[in-house]
């Protein structure tokens, strides 16, 4: 892709520039950002899947080693020392020339320790970055993870560089490519765990290199909202499918989430509303509003779907008001998008990490920041048939404004989410999903 090393030089001159303007705010020399290694499993000769350090995997796309660490200063050229062992019970990534790799001075080390000569001698006034405070100690570092950097960067990760963009733009297109697949196998009658193998063949990764668990979820198993079981039976009749999954590429996530009806009928419907509805909301993503506030407004539109629908009788705005909402739509809209899938950042005002409480009535919304230029966003509202919810919802002052016939037809179906990955710019968006034709 041509486009990545075009825009690569200017990713790391942003990267160089936001190090050297914390470093001197914070009287600091450099910084030593470990990717991290792979953890053996308790009792076992066996290793859990490596998951590489976002602060590193910011710099370069070498998502796979472990072992390697970069030195950064914001002016010298970043220090790469990656680890490329002899071995011969696993496969070693080859280091070969690419479009980053001139931008680093690359110390090849056959051994994990071996890192010790190319880190800084005095470690006074160089900053840790990475998940094992043990190997900081081993190495030396008293200063690990502190707070001062990890918020600025974490605030300045949601502004994505175009060749941040470049890379979440093809994140999606693969996951579209797995969906199409997921689809054409649920409409087959396959099972979930048929489906998910449809999935990863067509993204071409495997379970550990998505970017998380994917949910494929048949039936009423669309109301579990993090189901990841994959019952590898076939139901006895396929009523619907819900399935949220990603793709990676150099580390940046997508996170797609579509809702299909087997047959034509009232949750088809109800399907089509909620997509007119998601839509409305991701043109809500313009520079100087409030995401909170989109959030409240997909409250009651969804309000309007659940009475439009006969599913709730009560006036919408005391719908609202009352909560009701709340037990069909439990989780927030969405989040920010990038390195992580829940990328951070999403809560604070401010780089020096000023916290913004998201309100009290919707606790798991995952962000509370205001929408700017150059954000990425999944929007992702939700209906759904939850029997803890109705079991509330059944003892609640609200019982007899609730259409329980229609809720019993309704709960085989499981539920209802629509999800797409939404970059902001100040003309408008890119709504990166339907970009690539996934309706």
């Amino acid at each position: 892709m041509k486009d990545l090393a075009k825009y690569y030089p200017a990713h790391i001159t942003e990267l160089q520039n936001r190090t050297a303007t914390i470093l001197e705010r914070e009287g600091l020399s450099a910084i030593a950002i470990h990717a991290g290694f792979a953890s053996k499993i308790f009792l076992d000769d066996m290793y859990s899947p490596f998951k590489t350090n976002p602060h590193f995997k910011a710099w370069l796309p070498v998502t796979e080693t472990p072992n390697c660490w970069l030195v950064v200063n914001g002016k010298d050229k970043p220090v790469l020392a990656f680890y490329q062992p002899l071995d011969f019970w696993h496969k070693v990534t080859k280091l070969e020339q690419d479009y980053w790799t001139d931008f680093f001075d690359i110390k090849i080390i056959g051994s994990a320790d071996e890192v010790a000569d190319i880190l800084p001698n005095n470690k006074q006034g160089v900053a840790y970055i990475g998940a094992h405070e043990d190997v900081a100690d081993k190495f030396g570092f008293e200063l690990k993870n502190p707070d001062a950097l990890l918020n600025y960067f974490h605030y300045h990760r949601a502004y994505k560089t175009d060749y941040e963009l470049v890379c979440m733009r093809e994140s999606n297109r693969l996951a579209v490519l797995g969906h199409n697949a997921a689809k054409e196998a649920f409409f087959a009658k396959a099972s979930e765990f048929e489906i998910q193998l449809a999935y990863l063949s067509a993204v071409g990764q495997g379970d550990n290199d998505v970017p998380y668990g994917n949910i494929v979820a048949l039936n009423e198993n669309g109301a579990i909202l993090h189901y990841t079981a994959l019952e590898k039976q076939r139901p006895a009749q396929h009523h619907s499918f819900l399935i949220d999954a990603g793709a990676s590429f150099h580390g940046y996530a997508s996170d797609i989430t579509r809702t299909y009806a087997f047959e034509k009928n009232e949750f088809s419907d109800l399907i089509e509303a909620m997509n007119v509805m998601q839509l409305e909301l991701c043109s809500g993503l313009v520079p100087g509003a409030s995401y909170v506030d989109l959030h409240i407004k997909n409250h009651h539109m969804l309000a309007e779907i659940l009475n439009r629908f006969n599913i709730v009788t009560m006036d919408t705005e005391a719908m609202v008001n009352e909560g009701v909402t709340r037990h069909f739509y439990p989780h927030g809209l969405g989040h920010h998008l990038g390195l992580q899938v829940h990328d951070m950042g999403g809560f604070m005002s401010d780089d020096k990490g000023t916290h913004v409480n998201t309100p009290s009535e919707h606790p798991f919304l995952r962000t509370s920041r205001g929408i700017e230029s150059k954000q990425v966003f999944t929007i992702e509202p939700g209906l759904y048939f939850i029997d803890q919810f109705l079991t509330d919802l059944s003892k609640s002052k609200h019982k007899d404004s609730i259409n329980w016939t229609k809720i019993e037809q309704l709960r085989k179906f499981g539920g209802i989410r629509i999800e797409d990955n939404v970059i902001v710019h100040d003309d408008g968006i890119e709504n990166m999903t339907r970009d690539f034709k996934l309706a």
